[in-house]
């Protein structure tokens, strides 16, 4: 007869070593909206090389963009912050929404992101996008946005203020942020140099953190001649200086081959 007793195998207790752990050179926390489709996966396509990790807390948000909905994400920020635990030792930490920074404020979401990690320098795509700017020398900006005319104008106000003039401003009149990420870079990329071909613009920026134009940046600024930036691009470029990394990146243009406050006051 078959003996089906198992016999335990003893649990022999191993050895080990520990090092930094991932993201030796820097470890980026990022907020990223309950409705993008994007952000993560160009994150990874700017920062992969680099020894730098990247945490994610989702943010709860409505997939509707309009200036009530964007102003309820206040709420969410000190929860989302709140799931990146402080022993992973962030470098910096990123608030992944242009128009929310815009409706709450820029002050208001750095100062929440400060509660929940004191000293850890931090960011967003308005902020990222405004140093980027000025990095790169432009002073008369075409925009590029996916959104209503409310939200559009509540950031061109905001450019506005620190001195950023809006030139040319081109919008694809979308409120549903599950489209904006299903608008193809294509179309971004024609949106990019239809409106900074004007004799009055001297760089573009592309608004959205869904909109997936990190990779049509070197092509838009090849077409132009000018400098050009979006939310995402931005904002890794900024996240990746305030962390430390001063890395020069061939293929995501200009901007990732400057380092912060280069040829500017920004």
């Amino acid at each position: 007869m078959k003996d089906d007793t198992l016999m335990e195998a003893a649990i022999s207790r191993l050895k080990f070593n520990t090092d930094a752990g991932a993201g030796a050179r820097a470890r980026i926390g990022l907020l990223v909206l309950e409705s993008d489709q994007t952000l993560e996966w160009e994150m990874r396509l700017m920062t992969h090389l680099m020894g730098v990790s990247v945490y994610h807390a989702r943010l709860a948000n409505d997939v509707v963009v309009t200036p009530e909905t964007l102003a309820n994400m206040e709420a969410e920020l000190p929860v989302a912050a709140g799931l990146i635990p402080e022993y992973l030792g962030l470098s910096a930490l990123g608030y992944g929404c242009t128009s929310g920074s815009t409706i709450i404020g820029e002050d208001r979401v750095a100062a929440i992101l400060d509660e929940k990690h004191p000293n850890v320098p931090s960011s967003n795509p308005m902020t990222a996008a405004m140093t980027a700017i000025k990095t790169m020398g432009a002073q008369r900006i075409g925009l590029v946005t996916p959104y209503t005319p409310d939200v559009t104008r509540a950031m061109q106000e905001r450019f506005e203020e620190v001195g950023i003039k809006i030139t040319t401003v081109g919008s694809f009149y979308e409120e549903s942020d599950e489209v904006v990420g299903r608008i193809d870079p294509s179309s971004i990329l024609e949106a990019a140099i239809s409106v900074g071909s004007s004799d009055d613009v001297d760089g573009v920026f592309i608004s959205c953190t869904s909109l997936r134009a990190a990779g049509i940046i070197d092509q838009a600024e090849a077409a132009l001649g000018k400098p050009v930036t979006a939310s995402n691009h931005a904002l890794a470029w900024h996240l990746l200086r305030l962390a430390g990394i001063e890395d020069e990146v061939e293929g995501f243009g200009r901007l990732f081959r400057m380092q912060l406050n280069q040829g500017s006051d920004a």
